[in-house]
C-alpha cells in the first residue's frame, strides 16, 4: 500500500475527525501513561485547529490537522526508503512539492520539521474543505519495495476502520483482552459510562479521564 491506495481509501473529513477521536479516547481508557499511547487528540491545538497523532515508540509517527482550510496529512516511516535522511536531507520528489498554498505553512510547521527545518515526511495527503476527494502528489516509488512510503504501517487504522482493527491492534500492543463491544461504543462517540470504561480498564475511572476528554473533544458523559 502507498499514499495512492490511502487516497483511495479514507473517509470524508468529518468521519476520518470521529475516527481520530475514537482512537486517542480508547487509547487514553487503556493507557493512563500518555506516553505509551500511540494515538493522540488534542482539539485546541492551535487557534481554530486540531489535530490528530499517531507515534508507535519505533520512530513512526504521523500527524493530520483539521482546520478551516481542510485537512493535512503528514505521515513518516523512519525505515522507509523515501525517508529525507537517506535523500541527501531532501524529501523524496513529489511528495510535498504539491502540497496548495492554503497548507504550505503546514508543511513548514517547526513540530513537522527536524532541529535543521528538514521536513520529516515520507507520505503526504490534503484534502480541502470543499474538495470531494483527497489528494496526494505525484510520486515515483523506490523500485522494489514493498511498503516505499510506510503507508502500510503508518495509516492501517484509518484505512481499516472496523473495531476488530483496533481490537487487533489494542491486543497486540498491549498485551491484554480488549472487549469488542466497548471499542465499537467508542467508535460510535456514545458518551462513556464508568462500565463501559472499565469492560477497556478496571483500573481507569470516568474522575481520571476528565481532562482526556475535555482536550480530545469526545462527547461528555451524560
Amino acid at each position: 500500500m502507498t499514499v495512492y491506495d490511502v487516497a483511495r481509501s479514507l473517509p470524508s473529513i468529518a468521519d476520518l475527525r470521529d475516527l481520530c477521536r475514537s482512537l486517542a479516547m480508547l487509547e487514553a481508557i487503556l493507557s493512563p501513561d500518555w506516553e505509551r499511547r500511540c494515538y493522540s487528540f488534542d482539539a485546541d491545538w492551535a487557534d481554530s485547529e486540531e489535530m490528530a497523532s499517531m507515534r508507535n515508540g519505533s520512530g513512526d509517527e504521523y500527524s493530520i490537522v483539521f482546520s478551516a482550510a481542510g485537512v493535512y496529512v503528514r505521515g513518516f516511516c523512519h525505515e522507509s526508503p523515501m525517508s529525507p535522511y537517506g535523500n541527501d536531507g531532501e524529501p523524496w520528489p513529489g511528495v510535498i512539492d504539491e502540497v496548495p498554498e492554503c497548507f504550505k505553512s503546514f508543511v513548514e510547521e517547526p513540530a513537522f520539521n527536524d532541529e535543521d527545518d528538514i521536513p520529516v515526511v515520507t507520505a503526504c495527503l490534503w484534502r480541502g474543505a470543499t474538495d470531494n476527494r483527497w489528494h496526494h502528489g505525484a510520486i515515483e516509488f523506490p523500485e522494489n519495495a514493498g511498503d516505499p512510503d510506510g503507508a502500510t504501517g503508518l495509516f492501517e487504522l484509518l484505512v481499516d476502520r472496523t473495531p476488530e482493527a483496533f481490537q487487533r491492534f489494542a491486543e497486540d500492543f498491549y498485551e491484554v483482552s480488549v472487549d469488542l463491544g466497548a471499542v465499537s461504543h467508542v467508535y460510535a462517540l456514545r458518551p462513556l459510562s464508568q462500565e463501559l470504561v472499565s469492560l477497556l480498564n478496571p483500573e481507569v475511572s470516568l474522575t481520571d479521564l476528565a481532562q482526556d476528554i475535555s482536550e480530545i473533544g469526545y462527547p461528555q458523559p451524560s
